[in-house]
C-alpha cells in the first residue's frame, strides 16, 4: 500500500487532538511536514507526532515538492486563501469545515481545485463513520417506514470571549462552528435540499450567534429541525465534567430511531429503533473518525476513489447554511 505524504498547515487544537492522531493511525498516510507561524509549536508538533520536516511558514511547506496532500485546520477566515494557494502548488486538500463562509466562495474553491487538477474535500470526519452508515441504512431500508421528521442538536459549553469561536472577523458563532454538523447530518440522512427554512438566533455583543435553531420543510413532505449553541456551563476545577449535548431523533410512519451518540465519537456506539411495541438497541463499533477521512482521501489520490464528502454535498450544505445565516441576520 502506497503512503501519501501529508503536510499539515497549522498547529490548531483540532489538528493536535483529533486529526493528526487519526493520521498516525491511517495505514496509507505519512506524516511528512508540519508548518505554523510559531516556531516553538512547530518544533513541539514535529517531536510529538514524528513529522519528518517542520516549517515556520505555511508557504514554505507548500513549496516543498515532496508534499502530496495538505490538511488545513486554520481558522475559518483563512480557509479560502490557503485552499487556493495549495491548489496552485498542486497539492490535494483536506480542509476543515466549514470549507468557506458561503456557497459562492465554496464554488470558487472547487473551481481552483479543478483548474489545478487536485482533489478538494471538506473535513466532516463523522460522515465517514460506520455509525452514520448504519443509521442511513436503517432509513433507506424502510426500518421505520417513510421518514416524517428529523431532529439534530449539537450544544456545547460557552467559551472565553477571546476564543476564536466568538469572534465575528474569523467567522465565529454557533452555526459556523457547530450548526454545520446539524445541517450536514439532516441533508445526509434525508437526501434532499430543503424547500423552506425558518430560523432564529441569539447574538452576543460581538454580533455572533450563541444559539441558533432552524426548521426545514422539504418538497417530499419531510420536516426537520436543528439546534446548535455554545451556551452550557464551562468546565472548571470545581466541575471538570464536559458539558455537551449531541442528539439525533428520526420519526417515520412505522417507528423511530434515536441516539445521543456524539459527533465524531469512536468505540462502541449505539442507537435505538422502536417499531410498535418493539424496541431494539443496536451497536456499531466505530474507528477513529479522523483516521477514516484521511485514509479515504488517500485512496482518492492513489486509487481513484471519489471523495466521500462530495463537492455536490458540500455545496448543498453551504447553500443551506447561507439561508439560515440570512434568516437570523448574521
Amino acid at each position: 500500500m502506497r503512503k501519501v505524504k501529508w503536510g499539515v498547515l497549522g498547529t490548531a487544537g483540532i489538528a493536535a487532538s483529533c486529526t493528526i492522531p487519526g493520521m498516525q493511525q491511517a495505514e496509507n498516510c505519512e506524516l511528512y511536514a508540519i508548518a505554523g507561524r510559531n516556531p516553538e509549536k512547530v518544533k513541539e508538533f514535529r517531536e510529538r507526532f514524528g513529522f519528518e520536516k517542520g516549517y515556520d511558514s505555511l508557504e514554505a511547506l507548500l513549496d516543498d515538492p515532496e508534499v502530496e496532500a495538505v490538511y488545513i485546520p486554520l481558522p475559518n477566515h483563512m480557509h479560502a486563501e490557503y485552499v487556493i494557494k495549495a491548489a496552485e502548488k498542486g497539492k490535494h486538500i483536506l480542509c476543515e469545515k466549514p470549507l468557506a463562509p458561503s456557497a459562492a466562495e465554496c464554488e470558487a474553491l472547487f473551481r481552483a481545485a479543478e483548474e489545478n487538477g487536485v482533489i478538494l474535500m471538506e473535513a466532516f470526519a463523522y460522515l465517514h463513520s460506520p455509525f452514520i452508515a448504519a443509521v442511513k441504512q436503517e432509513l433507506d431500508s424502510g426500518a421505520i417506514g417513510d421518514v416524517l421528521y428529523m431532529e439534530s442538536a449539537f450544544i456545547t459549553s460557552t467559551y472565553d470571549p477571546a476564543n476564536i469561536r466568538l469572534r465575528r472577523e474569523t467567522f465565529g458563532g454557533s452555526l459556523y462552528d457547530l450548526g454545520c454538523y446539524n445541517t450536514s447530518e439532516i441533508l445526509w440522512m434525508l437526501g434532499e435540499e430543503p424547500e423552506e427554512i425558518r430560523a432564529t438566533g441569539d447574538f452576543s455583543e460581538e454580533k455572533i450567534d450563541l444559539f441558533t435553531q432552524a426548521s426545514f420543510r422539504f418538497a417530499s413532505g419531510k420536516r426537520a429541525s436543528m439546534r446548535c449553541g455554545m451556551i452550557l456551563k464551562k468546565s472548571d476545577e470545581q466541575d471538570p465534567s464536559y458539558h455537551r449535548l449531541d442528539s439525533l431523533a428520526i420519526f417515520g410512519t412505522k417507528g423511530s430511531l434515536t441516539s445521543v451518540t456524539p459527533f465524531n465519537a469512536e468505540g462502541e456506539l449505539s442507537y435505538t429503533v422502536r417499531v410498535g411495541e418493539t424496541e431494539e438497541i443496536k451497536k456499531v463499533t466505530a474507528p477513529q473518525n479522523y483516521r477514516l477521512e484521511a485514509e479515504q482521501l488517500g485512496r482518492c489520490i492513489t486509487d481513484g476513489e471519489t471523495p466521500h464528502v462530495s463537492q455536490a454535498f458540500t455545496l448543498n450544505n453551504a447553500r443551506t447554511m447561507d439561508r439560515i445565516l440570512k434568516e437570523i441576520g448574521y
